[in-house]
């Protein structure tokens, strides 16, 4: 159920700290409300948020709810959250097509929130949040439009691969890759000791079109995939080139069995619960996985002890920029309608204090600067490390070229990892989709 959408804005982001560069968008026509107006009358709020597993995300969520009640006795937060997968693509977007959506929900920002304020979903929050932005800095900008402030995000980081340090070094693997060569050279040696190399959750699709999106981010230069978010013009041929990489990759055999109906990140079976328990190597995903392996992961101390970190390889030769990086956060937005409680309880979640909670959790990165101290993880600190010496961030292709584009483009890929599609055809696809 796709909200169509017209030309985004560019969405890439330049990171050069820790999370970023302060700056903040035009004004807005929204009014706070006055201290008097705030909190004098009983309020319920409903959120929905990615956390559907038990875990320290989950935890942290509800604790941040309670807290928030126990500082406005007079707003009850009512709690639900959903597997990403079907939070995005189906639940959302009907809850924003009836009368009776959430008040606060997890928003992706980029092309997808730029669809959302032109159906007139979102409140505009530009007046009230400014301090917010401002200490947030220019991650910030993803949830804006045309100027204005829709949502306000609480994580922010690049992906890349998450590995077993253990069964690197039982296969002889002496340092983590850092061209796509050596990490062909290390499927191959893992194969050599029986082990799975990369676990792949391609019955989510997204998991598996993210691959696609690296070697889209190698194959393309940054003005072409500027160019691309902006125009929704995918012209240059290294849009086919990338799928032509990715099916040769997938040729090499480098996934588990039935990796096309294996679940991302769902429960032991799932590709990171492969991974969180000794049954994959590697796996590629976004700053945010380790709170998930920890939720799968039946020896947790074992997993604490294996787990690494290190950015998509580089491809020798492409025109892409090596340092360049897939990127991308998570923000939650309020429903037009929704009182203005829900801005408040915005503020509060990303507020420095609430933010260093957040990374303490170890489930991702945080914006707010003063929360930085909280990231304690070793592979965390890898993740802020390489995000802050990336030369260019990439916004996910699916948010950047909203969720027209972005559902007929991953559907598109995870045909090629069935073996039914083709690298022309996901052009095609995304094409065809822009001109709806």
């Amino acid at each position: 159920m796709a909200i169509k959408r017209r030309a985004s804005s560019v969405l890439a982001l330049s990171i050069t700290t820790a999370l970023l560069v302060a700056g903040c968008g035009g004004g807005g026509e929204s009014e706070a409300p006055s201290e008097n107006e705030l909190f004098k009358n009983p309020v319920t709020l409903t959120w929905w948020h990615n956390a559907s597993q038990d875990g320290p995300g989950k935890t942290y969520w509800e604790k941040v709810a309670k807290d928030f009640n126990t500082l406005h006795p007079t707003v009850t937060i009512e709690i639900e959250g959903i597997e990403t997968n079907q939070l995005q693509r189906t639940r959302l977007p009907a809850a924003l097509l009836s009368s009776d959506p959430p008040d606060i929900f997890q928003s992706w920002g980029g092309g997808e929130i730029r669809e959302q304020v032109e159906a007139d979903y979102l409140k505009d929050i530009t007046d009230q949040v400014k301090d917010e932005v401002a200490n947030i800095g220019g991650a910030a900008g993803i949830w804006q439009v045309d100027g204005k402030q829709y949502g306000l995000p609480y994580r922010m980081g690049i992906e890349g691969i998450w590995y077993n340090k253990e069964m690197f070094a039982k296969a002889g693997i002496a340092a983590p890759p850092t061209t796509f060569d050596e990490l062909n050279e290390a499927v191959t040696k893992l194969k050599a000791i029986n082990v799975i190399p990369i676990a792949v959750g391609a019955g989510d699709k997204w998991p598996a079109a993210h691959w696609w999106y690296n070697f889209a981010l190698r194959a393309c230069s940054v003005d072409t995939l500027k160019k691309a978010s902006l125009e929704l013009n995918f012209d240059d041929q290294c849009f086919v080139k990338a799928g032509q990489d990715l099916k040769t990759f997938i040729d090499t055999k480098p996934f588990q069995p039935n990796f096309i109906a294996t679940p991302g990140q769902n429960d032991p079976t799932s590709a990171n619960g492969l991974l969180a328990n000794g049954k994959a190597a590697m796996e590629l995903m976004g700053d945010w996985n380790k709170g998930t392996l920890d939720t799968v992961a039946a020896d947790k101390e074992a997993l604490s002890k294996f787990l690494g970190w290190f950015p998509v390889p580089a491809i020798a030769g492409s025109p892409g920029d090596p340092k360049a990086a897939l990127g991308g956060g998570d923000g939650f937005a309020c429903a037009k309608n929704a009182p203005p409680e829900c801005v408040e309880f915005l503020k509060y979640i990303v507020s420095p204090e609430v933010q260093k909670g957040y990374a303490e959790t170890g489930t991702g990165l945080p914006v707010a600067k003063g929360a930085e101290a909280g990231v304690a993880d070793p592979a965390l600190k890898s993740i802020l490390e390489a995000t802050t010496e990336a030369t260019y961030v990439q916004l996910w292709l699916d948010t950047a070229f909203g969720s027209t584009v972005g559902n007929a483009m991953n559907d598109a890929i995870v045909a090629i990892f069935a073996g039914n599609g083709t690298p022309e055809k996901v052009v095609e696809a995304m094409k065809a989709a822009a001109r709806k």
